[in-house]
């Protein structure tokens, strides 16, 4: 949420805090009051807050709304429904103004079912493309996307797929398997009629990226994708396609761990793939988040971007809130991240639908019951914490860090500043947040995040 232009000519007078605490008593609570902003020295722990240095411009902050999120929203009733998606995707009061969505391209593992968008009987293939459909999509992912749309038609779309069709495999299955390099031509052209598609829907991407998680061929649907694969498809075939389609959609690299950022390397090192390559993708499921800022530093013109991390359903809330705020929401953008992405959107209690084989404790932003009860769970908060008030076109700007209270902080488009903090401490923490010579004191209790807006 923007606060209005009156507003922030009133940043002198002083700050306003949200804070989620660990065991949830408060949940993106509105402080009573404001924290006045004073002249003088400050005594203890010192944030600075300096916007003559700038960094990355943000893009947004989100879930990937995977097709069993959407099938789960399109069950809802429609007032539920349209309730719902106005609080996440909405900038009002009470809404969270959720900014960036990953989709699959064809089934993730969050699908019911597995799927591509020219499954054609065993034994054949379909070089032409000729039985493409977008159908498995028009069911629920479509529907849904055009109500999100209708209340934030400025968010932006980045596509992702598990698998391209069985057909074009080593293995002809979804799981697994090398793409064929006879196949590489029709795959980039499969990626040009979803993206086609899409827009005769009303639905235009911002980025794709070539495959999620290309080294992690165990999942259903999953591909194996070499890095030196990955770069001939983008050099040779898919960065063309787009352009000889004139499409503008970026082609973002990698989309996987933060613990082999020789794979993006390759990719932005091989002279064909960097013309169209944007930038590169993390997940964390293994790596240090600091591995970000070596790609960014060996290209420094690239962009970087944080697009997966998942919740498990039988770990706890506390612990979660500390460690997505403290490593991703606050660590990926000091990484130079541009967007920071939580894995699932919705599931219902039983944590489904999800394909055979699929994740099974892959706990949703928010749970979607039968009858359409919704509980809010820790994705919902940690997002809601950065996305309600840091809006597309934020600017990272400079926030000292003592080695405790991770944060970060930004310059909003409308000229307010904002600044994310953790404490990482097992007792509550009285510091001082300084912005101009003026010094406002704050206490954030053991193990709560906060967001402090002026």
């Amino acid at each position: 949420m923007l606060l209005p232009v009156h507003a922030q000519r009133l940043a002198p007078a002083g700050v306003t805090a949200w804070v989620t605490t660990p065991d949830q008593a408060q949940l993106l609570h509105q402080q009573p009051g404001r924290l006045a902003f004073q002249k003088g020295a400050a005594n203890g722990a010192v944030i600075d807050i300096d916007d003559s240095q700038t960094y990355q411009t943000m893009d947004g902050f989100g879930y990937c709304l995977t097709g069993g999120s959407a099938e789960l929203l399109h069950g809802l009733s429609a007032p539920a429904r349209a309730k719902l998606l106005r609080e996440l995707f909405g900038t009002g009061a009470n809404d969270i103004g959720v900014s960036y969505l990953r989709l699959s391209i064809g089934a993730s593992d969050l699908d019911a079912q597995t799927f591509s968008y020219d499954d054609i009987p065993a034994g054949q293939t379909d070089p032409t493309l000729a039985h493409f459909s977008l159908g498995p999509d028009e069911q629920h992912l479509i529907p849904v996307l055009k109500e999100i749309l209708a209340i934030n038609p400025a968010i932006k779309l980045l596509g992702s797929p598990w698998s391209p069709p069985a057909w074009m495999k080593t293995n002809e299955a979804t799981k697994g398997g090398s793409l064929k390099p006879e196949y590489y031509a029709a795959y980039a052209q499969y990626f040009v009629k979803y993206l086609q598609g899409m827009q005769a829907h009303g639905i235009t991407l911002e980025a794709v990226t070539p495959q999620n998680e290309p080294l992690h061929p165990g999942n259903n649907p999953s591909l194996l994708l070499p890095a030196e694969q990955e770069a001939e498809f983008i050099g040779r075939h898919l960065g063309p396609a787009l352009r000889a389609a004139g499409l503008k959609t970026r082609i973002i690299c990698y989309d996987h761990n933060a613990d082999k950022p020789e794979y993006p390397l390759t990719v932005l090192g091989n002279a064909m793939a960097n013309p169209y390559v944007d930038g590169s993708a993390f997940h964390l499921y293994a790596g240090p988040i600091e591995a970000l800022s070596q790609v960014h530093d060996a290209f420094p013109t690239k962009n970087i971007y944080f697009t997966e991390q998942w919740v498990g359903s039988k770990t706890d809330f506390a612990g979660n809130l500390g460690w997505h705020a403290k490593t991703l929401f606050i660590g990926a953008p000091r990484n130079w991240a541009r967007t920071v992405l939580e894995w699932n959107l919705a599931a219902d209690p039983q944590q489904n639908p999800h394909t055979p084989g699929g994740c099974t404790e892959c706990l949703g932003a928010i749970t979607v019951a039968p009858g359409g009860q919704v509980t809010r769970n820790v994705a919902y908060y940690v997002v809601a914490h950065a996305s309600k008030w840091v809006r597309p076109g934020a600017v990272r700007i400079g926030s000292t860090s003592a080695g405790v209270l991770p944060n970060v902080a930004y310059r909003t488009p409308a000229g307010g500043h904002v600044l994310l903090v953790q404490n990482d401490q097992a007792t509550a923490q009285i510091f001082n947040l300084r912005y101009k010579g003026q010094s406002a004191s704050a206490t954030l209790p053991a193990g709560a995040v906060a967001t402090y807006v002026w």
